[in-house]
């Protein structure tokens, strides 16, 4: 059995990890770790888990592990790595954004990180170390992205709108997360400078390294609780059919990314691990709609991937999950 370790564990994607954790057939959960809930039972953070674990958060660091995750922030991985000294025979999955980034453009190794996109890089995710687990906007934008880039197809400006859940944001309160504000409306934010654009444009141009063209992103707050659903475009100048059959064969090995053929909608992704893919052509434009659940493809679950591939076992296990059809 793995024993894995959490950190951050009350948040939405701790809460997350420890639902798919608890019910992995191989792995073990050693301890969560949350400073502020040490002592207090797993479901008194997370109710619905009352009556599937008794684990209660912890304050304390048990090394005694494989796997440590990290559940945290922008900048407290970082923070905590420094903090306290882990030792190297633990594998490390960070599922904040401190280790993405490589200032050197070398994306197979990042400060020791490898960038946990399984799409892009599973081979060097298998003899990993530590991961750096993507974004949630980063992974739905570049799984609509990669097969243009692979194939040196993305020739101008790409051009997108994506909207995100309430989750997205986290779970500390904030003026746009109260639901008398967030409820039946509608808002954009960091418009051209989200914080995802760095690891996006990074993996473009590790498949396609002349690729210098603008990514236009504009983010939108939705009204809804979990998922991403994403509309991209850009010149191509190539049959829709070719667009298909290079999206199909880059995929066709990927378990969790599929194209589909008819349009798609939001809850066909939600509470699952899978990204789903639908093309239009217009003209001399290829539009892709990219969807999936920000806190499971784009967070936790991928994170259970990476670990699976880590460890040798099938990327799926642990992660048949059902969507909400309704």
């Amino acid at each position: 059995m793995i024993k894995a370790g959490i950190v951050g564990g009350a948040g939405y994607t701790g809460g997350e990890l420890i639902r798919i954790l608890i019910n992995h057939p191989e792995v073990e959960i050693a301890f969560v770790h949350s400073t502020s809930n040490a002592g207090n039972y797993i479901y008194d953070a997370h109710t619905d888990l009352l009556g599937d674990t008794q684990l209660k958060f912890t304050k304390e660091l048990n090394q005694d592990i494989d796997v440590l995750f990290l559940c945290v922030g922008r900048g407290d991985a970082k923070k905590f790595l420094e903090a306290n000294k882990i030792d190297e025979k633990i594998k490390i999955i960070d599922l904040s954004q401190d280790y993405r980034i490589n200032p050197k453009s070398q994306i197979s190794n990042l400060k020791s990180f490898v960038y946990g996109l399984p799409e892009l890089q599973k081979e060097k995710i298998k003899t990993a170390s530590n991961i750096a687990n993507p974004g949630c906007f980063a992974t739905c934008l570049q799984l609509g992205l990669l097969p243009l880039a692979a194939s040196g197809f993305l020739s101008d400006e790409v051009h997108i709108s994506a909207t995100t859940g309430s989750t997205g944001a986290g779970q500390s309160l904030s003026t746009t997360s109260h639901f008398s504000w967030r409820n039946n409306n509608l808002s954009i934010y960091k418009a051209f400078e989200h914080q995802h654009l760095g690891e996006i444009n990074q993996s473009l141009v590790y498949l396609q390294q002349n690729f210098n063209k603008k990514i236009n992103f504009i983010p939108y707050r939705g009204d809804f609780t979990r998922g991403i659903i994403a509309s991209i475009y850009t010149t191509y100048n190539e049959s829709l059919d070719h667009a298909k059959e290079l999206y199909n064969d880059f995929y066709k090995n990927q378990p969790f990314t599929h194209v589909s053929e008819k349009n798609i909608d939001l809850k066909q992704v939600v509470n699952t691990n899978k990204c789903l893919l639908y093309l239009e052509k217009h003209n001399d434009k290829l539009m892709i709609v990219s969807i999936i659940d920000n806190l499971l493809k784009g967070a936790s679950g991928q994170a259970v991937q990476n670990m699976n591939l880590m460890f040798g076992l099938d990327e799926t296990s642990g992660l048949k999950l059902k969507s909400i059809a309704f």
